[in-house]
């Protein structure tokens, strides 16, 4: 199914009252540049598949599992033949909860579980195929919470991959390991809460008990990203949220998620959503435009409507 692109930002069509879309796709026609606000998660079932983020391209064989945050530009190419599980979901419902303040710079970036990873991605795979199993049937009490508590499980297990994996070499014991672990853990705590406000990486440093270039290290080889870049991802985070009230101005928007300047919110906008501020503004305000009616007793009701025209489903199974 050929997405829905203004530009290249693509509308999911979610379904009525829901957060998720699954689907089989067969198709073999490639999918060109787009990005959208939910996060993805591909799983080719036969055959192999090729996805494209930025300047890296996944070579995914049968049954590897490949992770795309939200907002991040990617493309698809299929083969002649095949099948493959594509999931969409709002990542907001998992990012909300606060014990995966030190899992958010990991889940910012694509992640991509190999079947050759036989311990981590035998467990992931068990996952996936309860979210297979359990998603047509909308019977199912509770099947949306459901859904999310195996993604939550999912993330979790790639949260604890990468720990024990990247936690640093020059200490060997464990103790030392999730000392290490907690200290890093509490200054991402502490960026969450005061992004908002003009922190720095001494700041962010002083919580964790290091020197600033002790941290800086140990954070960059914890997060794959820098001090600033985290700092920036969290407060563009923030800001879509905030986009999304039509009584806040650009401005507002910019000084309300912690940026200094107008100028500065634009360029970090544009550089991690790879669209203006305005832009991203003005697109979800097409996808859900508020109608206010009068009703006969005099009561006003407010409804969302879309000038999105709405597209079939595909078919899940």
């Amino acid at each position: 199914m050929k997405p829905k692109l203004r530009g290249t930002f693509e509308t999911v069509p979610f379904r009525k009252n829901e957060s998720l879309l699954m689907y089989l796709n067969n198709e073999y026609e490639d999918y060109d540049t787009h990005w959208h606000s939910a996060a993805e998660l591909i799983m080719p079932i036969e055959n192999d598949y090729q996805v494209t983020i930025g300047r890296q391209i996944f070579h995914l064989g049968e049954s590897d599992i490949l992770f795309i945050p939200p907002g991040v530009l990617h493309s698809l190419q299929a083969p002649a033949q095949g099948r493959r599980m594509i999931f969409l979901f709002n990542f907001s419902p998992i990012t909300s909860l606060q014990d995966f303040s030190s899992l958010l710079a990991i889940l910012s970036q694509p992640i991509l579980l190999s079947s050759l990873d036989k311990d981590t991605h035998t467990e992931a795979a068990r996952l996936i195929q309860q979210m297979i199993d359990i998603y047509p049937d909308r019977t199912e009490p509770l099947r949306v919470a459901m859904i999310y508590s195996y993604l939550i499980q999912l993330f979790v297990l790639i949260g604890r991959r990468h720990i024990m994996k990247d936690l640093p070499a020059q200490d060997p014991k464990s103790r030392k390991q999730a000392d290490c672990y907690e200290r890093l853990n509490a200054s991402m705590n502490y960026i969450n809460a005061n992004y908002m406000n003009d922190i720095t990486v001494e700041d962010a440093a002083k919580i964790a008990g290091f020197s600033k270039f002790h941290f800086s290290r140990l954070f960059k080889q914890f997060t794959e990203q820098t001090f600033c870049g985290y700092l920036n991802q969290r407060r563009i985070n923030a800001a879509e949220t905030l986009l999304l009230n039509p009584r806040l101005s650009i401005t507002d928007v910019a000084l309300q998620s912690g940026f200094s300047s107008l100028s500065t919110f634009n360029r970090a906008f544009r550089t991690i959503k790879s669209c203006t501020p305005s832009e991203f503004k003005s697109l979800q305000q097409r996808k859900g435009m508020r109608l206010r009616k009068k009703n006969s007793d005099g009561s006003t009701t407010v409804e969302l409507v879309s000038d999105v025209p709405p597209l079939t489903p595909p078919k899940a199974t």
